[in-house]
């Protein structure tokens, strides 16, 4: 199951991105080939929207845009399934045809997309009800003890604890006067996980049972002030996670970096197991966390990324001559290459903390 939610999430998001790519290309009046629902092989035509045939494809997950002239060695007529431009549109309906500022525009609409989609499912969240954390800017309802973290080959962790367990009846500070006092002898906890009660039987390593606790509510806000916290929750975190990807890239040229700590789609499924487990609006949540995510990486100088697309416009506009094809092509296939062999490396991680 947590497969399948993972996969639904992962095709929303990336659906929100090329939706981005595709509605600003054809704000400029670009020619967009084609809009496919998951990937190749094409399964059947749904239906053609401002010129643009949308399809369903047999891998059933993610999407693509095929944007006319975005590689810069395609001509027109080049494609197997060349459409007619719409009325009025010539050569401008070419991506390579328009100036350096169109351009940058509808390369960054990808991640504006998951950045907009973010803040909207945060909104979303405030409207129905947000968990945060006592002390935060926002009056908190319902409060409990919450688990957030468990130490691993703890006594916690060795009884089946998790991270978004409730305790029942105590505080923080009760829960934790609790355990300290009861003297390595055994101490009942009576637990809430996604409204299943439990009992957990754990005995205190020197009054440490190996968790991390929190008072935690649920904030929920008028549609206007959740709209405006929602933007500024979506700001906040896409800026600590752009100064966190920043300080793992300096590690990395530094030899300082723990790939360990990067998680990968068979850990981001485990996640996804996590949140479900706590309930839907978690899993709202991790979603607008994984579109921002999408977004700072996207915004990478990486060949094949949409920041190393940004980036060659970004030269050509300063050399104001196009970069050669072949150069091109060449780059954006070794960035491509060397991004999977990352994501081999972080998946092969993944699986080595399973085993």
């Amino acid at each position: 199951m947590s497969i399948i939610i993972f996969l639904v999430i992962l095709s929303a998001l990336v659906i929100i991105h090329e939706l981005g790519h595709f509605l600003v290309a054809r704000f400029f009046k670009i020619r967009v080939d084609e809009f496919g629902l998951g990937f190749p092989p094409r399964a059947k035509k749904l239906f053609t929207w401002k010129g643009t045939p949308f399809t369903l494809n047999w891998l059933p997950f993610g999407g693509f845009v095929k944007i006319f002239g975005e590689n810069p060695s395609e001509e027109a007529g080049s494609s197997s399934e060349k459409q007619s431009s719409l009325p009025g549109e010539s050569q401008q309906d070419n991506f390579q045809n328009k100036n350096r500022g169109i351009q940058a525009a509808v390369l960054a609409a990808g991640v504006t997309g998951n950045f907009l989609f973010a803040w909207f499912l945060f909104s979303l969240g405030f409207v129905t009800g947000l968990p945060a954390p006592a002390g935060a800017s926002f009056p908190i309802e319902n409060p409990r003890t919450v688990i957030t973290m468990v130490v691993p080959d703890s006594p916690a962790n060795e009884v089946g604890l998790r991270a978004g367990d409730v305790i029942l009846d105590l505080s923080p500070e009760e829960a934790a006067h609790f355990i300290s006092s009861a003297n390595n002898e055994l101490i009942v906890l009576k637990i809430d996980r996604g409204g299943e009660i439990l009992e957990k039987t754990v005995t205190p390593n020197e009054g440490i049972i190996g968790v991390a606790m929190e008072t935690i509510g649920t904030v929920k806000l008028p549609i206007h002030k959740a709209f405006w916290h929602g933007f500024k929750t979506t700001g906040e975190l896409t800026h600590l996670t752009a100064v966190s990807m920043a300080g793992f890239i300096y590690q990395s040229f530094s030899g300082e970096a723990d790939l360990s700590a990067v998680t990968g789609p068979v850990g981001i499924v485990g996640l996804v197991g996590e949140a479900s487990a706590l309930g839907f609006i978690h899993i709202l949540t991790f979603t607008a966390l994984i579109s921002i995510n999408l977004c700072v990486i996207n915004l990478l100088p990486i060949p094949a990324l949409d920041g190393g697309r940004l980036l060659f416009v970004g030269i050509e506009a300063v050399t104001r001559r196009p970069l050669p094809p072949k150069l091109f092509n060449i780059v954006n296939t070794v960035g491509f290459i060397a991004l999977l062999l990352l994501m081999a490396v972080v998946t092969g991680n993944d699986i080595l903390k399973l085993l």
